[in-house]
């Protein structure tokens, strides 16, 4: 029987940033690492962060299979979609689900969870 070995990125004791599985890249969900930005702000910053996980699995956000995102408070919906709007890529706009959630921390507008193909 093949197996195919798991490559983990960002390693650390409770968690990994991504695992990449028989062409799949899995992200941990991802938060800004400015909180003092607006839902917007914070928005980018974990869309940018995603560009480069996925980049360094040698894929890129045309490719995502299933995009998560949480949201502190329903009511930044618009905030969170302006940034997101401006990010998506054209015509790949993949299957997503927003859910307001209690995050980590109470600084974190939003958390963003991405699997992609690669």
């Amino acid at each position: 029987i093949f197996m195919s070995t798991i490559k983990r990125v960002n390693v650390a004791k409770r968690l990994s940033d991504m695992a990449v599985f028989n062409n799949v890249a899995y992200l941990a969900g991802q938060v800004a690492d400015d909180v003092t930005q607006d839902v917007t702000g914070q928005t980018a910053q974990v869309l940018a962060t995603i560009d480069k996980l996925l980049a360094e699995a040698g894929t890129d956000k045309s490719r995502i299979l299933m995009a998560q995102i949480f949201v502190a408070n329903m009511k930044e919906f618009d905030g969170m979609n302006k940034a997101w709007d401006a990010w998506v890529a054209d015509g790949n706009a993949p299957p997503r689900a927003t859910i307001e959630a209690r995050l980590a921390s109470a600084d974190y507008k939003v958390e963003i969870v991405v699997t992609a193909a690669i």
